[in-house]
């Protein structure tokens, strides 16, 4: 069975000031999803699943999906703030929904096969969509998962501060914990960040991370349900607790519910995060495109 791609395009976009998700980075007007999806189609992905918010829904439905319902099986859940479990409330403060998480719960009625799971404003490349779909069309264990790893220092924004999740592998390329860290930085060509109590750590630059690149099969969703509420018991009161999912695949590989293979990518990452990171993201595009990597026009 045709794996099916999953994306991540709920984000609020509060660091860049707008709706990146829909933003023109190609010389014709293409987004950063129309390449992620030329990938995955010509990769051999098979149905299309995307997570928005209500309020962007017409203006997404138009300006972005339209243009893959043509081209094979396309569907839309929201991830809502209200959507918790019985028995939690939201706290009245908080404005925004839960996380990559959530995200991906919210799409547990509609995927039922092995299936990528990526952030909407990320390029990935071809390469990365390559190597995960290869993984994803094996009949793999029911807990073997998978991720794309990418080398911290290549994905880092110019600009402000990411999040990104830090990965410890062993030597068969196993992934051994995965550590969500926010507030990473630029230093030279390494890498500062913040802790909770706000101590400042230094990165080699070297660290393989997590770009929300991953390959599940559908018994993540039972994981996911079930750490959502145990998060929702902990930190549900907090007006800006995450539910991370490194987090959750870090406390199953702690727990030894499963097991997930890094896959690592020669394609060079980019993304946008701030304002001041579409110009490079078009122009990395560009060159791709005079490479041959890409069509000067995607959906011709």
């Amino acid at each position: 069975m045709q794996p099916t791609l999953l994306v991540l395009a709920a984000g609020m976009g509060s660091r860049y000031g707008g709706l990146k998700q829909i933003d023109p980075v190609g010389p014709n007007g293409e987004t950063i999803i129309d390449y992620s999806i030329y990938d995955a189609i010509r990769t051999g992905f098979g149905k299309l699943v995307f997570v928005i918010r209500p309020d962007i829904e017409t203006d997404f439905k138009s300006l972005v999906g339209r243009k893959f319902e043509t081209r094979l099986p396309t569907e839309y859940v929201f991830q809502e703030l209200s959507a918790v479990p019985s028995g939690f409330k939201v706290p009245p403060e908080r404005t925004k929904p839960w996380g990559t998480g959530q995200a991906v719960l919210s799409a547990a009625g509609l995927i039922h096969e092995n299936f990528a799971a990526i952030n909407a404003d990320d390029f990935y490349g071809a390469d990365s969509f390559q190597k995960l779909a290869a993984y994803l069309h094996q009949d793999v264990g029911i807990a073997d998962y998978s991720m794309v790893g990418f080398t911290l220092r290549n994905t880092l924004s110019d600009f402000g501060s990411v999040s990104r999740g830090l990965c410890q592998t062993d030597p068969q390329n196993f992934l051994q914990s995965v550590v969500e860290l926010t507030k990473i930085e630029k230093a030279g060509d390494k890498a500062t960040y913040s802790d909770s109590d706000g101590q400042v750590h230094l990165l080699s630059g070297d660290e393989i991370v997590s770009m929300n690149m991953w390959g599940f099969t559908p018994s993540i969703f039972d994981h996911l349900d079930h750490q959502f509420a145990n998060f929702l018991q902990e930190h549900g009161h907090e007006p800006k607790a995450e539910f991370f999912i490194p987090t959750v695949v870090n406390n199953l590989l702690t727990t030894g519910q499963a097991r997930v293979n890094v896959l690592s990518s020669t394609a060079a990452w980019f993304g946008i995060t701030y304002q001041q990171d579409r110009p490079v993201v078009i122009e990395q595009i560009q060159k791709l495109v005079a490479q041959g990597v890409y069509p000067e026009r995607l959906w011709e």
